[in-house]
Parts: structure tokens; C-alpha cells; sequence
């Protein structure tokens, strides 16, 4: 996990390069905790769908990393994860602005973790409700690679 850790913390600082779908699409993590994470994106029409709101794709996008970046929070050394499933209520049209993915972890068991977050506008009215269903990786024993 400390490894992990380590490179979210140097992502913050800017000391390495995001993901690359997070460059892609203009979201940066803007903070974590243990079991939280937080996602950012200015959002302009570059980021909209053909009605000019932001299309969802990018909120659950949004959504999934910061999900994403929660869970690793809670792993330990020598884990990664996968997502299992994910679901995403859109509550409201956004055009453009501030837009942040808030996530938390509500439960970390031995293999699953169950992970939601809430993607707010600028004036931090509810845009999705996400849910995810996360799975730890674990690196098999050498008898097993």
C-alpha cells in the first residue's frame, strides 16, 4: 500500500505524470485520505455531448477514478484491484465549470469492496450518485505463477 500511497502523494505534488486517461480527458486527483479520494475537472465544451451538457461518460469517468483512487487507500503491499461493476445515477445536466468526483469507501473486505461516490457541480448541487463494486488482485504464490 505504501507504495501506492507514495504515488498518489507524488502525483499531488506534480512529481509524476497522471494517468493517462486522466490527461485525456483534464481531471487531476485533487486530494485523498484513507478510504477517500477527490477528482476534479473544468469542465467546457470539449467535454460536451451534442445537447451541450457534459456527457456522462466523462462523469462516470470522473466517478470510476475516484472510486478507483479511494480503494487503493485501503490496499495493502503486494495488491492492486480491478472494478467489478459500477453504476451511476445522472441527477442533473452540467454545462460547464468546477465539477468534483467525491468517493468513499464504505466497506473493504477480503476481496470486494464496495465504493460510492457523489459527483457535484460548482455550486456543489448532486450531478450522479456512483456505486462501484472493486476486487482485490492479489500476486499468486511462486507455486501458482
Amino acid at each position: 500500500m505504501a507504495r501506492m500511497l507514495d504515488g498518489m502523494e507524488a502525483l499531488l505534488r506534480g512529481e509524476v505524470a497522471p494517468p493517462p486517461a486522466a490527461t485525456l480527458l483534464g481531471m487531476r486527483l485533487a486530494s485523498f485520505a484513507p478510504g477517500e479520494a477527490c477528482v476534479e475537472l473544468d469542465a467546457s465544451g470539449a467535454h460536451g455531448n451534442p445537447m451541450g451538457t457534459v456527457q456522462g461518460g466523462i462523469l462516470a469517468a470522473m466517478a470510476d477514478a475516484a472510486m478507483g483512487w479511494a480503494y487503493m487507500t485501503t490496499l495493502g503491499d503486494g495488491e492492486s484491484y480491478t472494478t467489478v461493476e459500477m453504476k451511476v445515477n445522472f441527477l442533473r445536466a452540467v454545462r460547464a465549470g468546477r465539477i468534483s468526483a467525491r468517493a468513499r469507501v464504505k466497506n473493504a473486505g477480503r476481496t470486494l469492496g464496495l465504493i460510492e461516490c457523489d459527483v457535484m457541480d460548482g455550486s456543489d448541487k448532486l450531478v450522479a450518485h456512483a456505486v462501484s463494486t472493486c476486487m482485490i488482485l492479489r500476486a499468486a504464490p511462486a507455486g501458482e505463477r
